[in-house]
C-alpha cells in the first residue's frame, strides 16, 4: 500500500521551484511521487511508512529470513493459509525483528503453524519506512526536490541513454544510506 503522504509536500516543492500558481500542481505532485520512487529504488530504502505483505512458501531454514524491505518498523500480522477454513494466525511474539540488522532480519522466536499450500502459504504484513513524512532524513528530501526541479525545468529534453542515470549530486545525497546488494 503506498504511503498516505509524500516526504515532500506540494508547498515545499513549489517553494523550491519558485512557482506559486495552481496551474501545474498536478504535474508537480506527479514529479514528487516519481522522485520518491526513484530515490527509494536507488537507496534500497522506503522513505515513508508503508504497509507491505510478504508472501513465502515455507518458513526460513535456520529460523532467520533477510527481508527485502528496509527499514522495517513492525510486524503487523502473520498468518498461514490452510486448504480448508480460515487462515491460522501466527502467535504474537513467534516472529521478531532483529534490532539493528540491515537488511532487516526476521527471526523465528516461537512455534509456528506449518503452511498447507505448496506456494504462497505464508503471509506476513509489515510496516516499513522511516516513519511519518517528517521523519524522513533531510538528504532524501533534498534529493527528491533536486529531481523534481530537474524534471520540471527539462521536460522532454532527454538526449540519450546517459540521461537515465541519477545526477551525481543526487547520488551523493543518498549514498550514505544505500544498502549494497551482493
Amino acid at each position: 500500500m503506498p504511503p498516505a503522504a509524500e516526504p515532500v509536500t506540494l508547498a515545499d516543492a513549489k517553494l523550491y521551484l519558485r512557482t506559486a500558481g495552481p496551474d501545474e500542481d498536478d504535474l508537480v505532485i506527479a514529479l514528487i511521487r516519481a522522485a520518491r520512487h526513484l530515490v527509494e529504488a536507488a537507496s534500497n530504502r522506503l522513505l515513508v511508512s508503508q504497509t507491505w505483505r510478504l508472501v513465502c512458501d515455507a518458513w526460513p531454514p535456520g529460523g532467520a529470513l533477510r527481508l527485502p524491505l528496509s527499514p522495517v518498523i513492525a510486524i503487523v500480522a502473520a498468518r498461514v493459509l490452510t486448504t480448508q477454513g480460515p487462515p491460522v494466525p501466527v502467535a504474537d511474539g513467534a516472529l521478531r525483528l532483529e534490532p539493528g540488522s540491515d537488511p532487516t532480519l526476521l527471526r523465528v522466536a516461537g512455534p509456528l503453524p506449518q503452511p498447507q499450500w505448496p506456494h504462497g502459504g505464508i503471509e506476513i504484513d509489515l510496516v516499513a519506512g522511516h516513519g511519518a513524512p517528517t521523519d524522513v532524513p533531510e538528504p532524501f528530501r533534498q534529493a527528491m526536490l533536486m529531481l523534481v526541479a530537474r524534471w520540471f525545468e527539462n521536460r522532454g529534453d532527454a538526449t540519450g541513454h546517459g540521461d537515465a542515470r541519477l545526477p551525481a549530486d543526487v547520488l551523493a545525497l543518498i549514498a550514505p544510506f544505500r544498502r549494497a546488494r551482493l
